[in-house]
């Protein structure tokens, strides 16, 4: 069963920079609210004010995403050729963390997600796997 929340994207922009959400794919790892918190704020709504810093700063703080949740790219400017090499890497009591291109396949051979970046429950306890949800956090989950 899928909800509208598994296709949802929201998208946050100056004339400067967009910054795209995937809420889906979110570990809440809450390094966007820790870096900017003036840009990301998860207690207003909207949560993200894209104009409350320099274009630089916002893609500083996304870039230590480490679900690819968030994403930006500059208005106007090339796509950025990405080192496609795959990682994955165990991060202490979370999430599988994939990085460089991934592709994300479900056991029919549907693509679920393709992208830089991913997080993959490694608990068991997530609502949405296989990508991670935070459930980590509360489930007593130590890896």
């Amino acid at each position: 069963m899928s909800s509208n929340r598994d296709s949802l994207m929201k998208e946050y922009a100056t004339d400067e920079i967009v910054v795209e959400w995937e809420p889906r794919l979110c570990s809440h790892s809450q390094n966007c609210v820790r870096s900017l918190p003036q840009v990301f704020d998860d207690s207003r709504r909207p949560w993200v004010k894209v104009n409350a810093a320099t274009a630089d700063e916002v893609e500083a703080a996304v870039a230590r995403c480490p679900s690819g949740a968030l994403r930006t790219r500059r208005v106007g400017a090339p796509a950025v050729e990405r080192d496609q090499t795959t990682e994955l890497r165990a991060s202490a009591n979370g999430p599988l963390l994939l990085s460089g291109g991934v592709r994300i396949v479900d056991a029919e051979g549907n693509v679920l997600y393709e992208g830089e970046k991913a997080a993959l429950c490694r608990c068991g306890g997530s609502s949405n796997k296989p990508f991670c949800d935070g459930t980590h956090k509360t489930n007593g989950f130590c890896g």
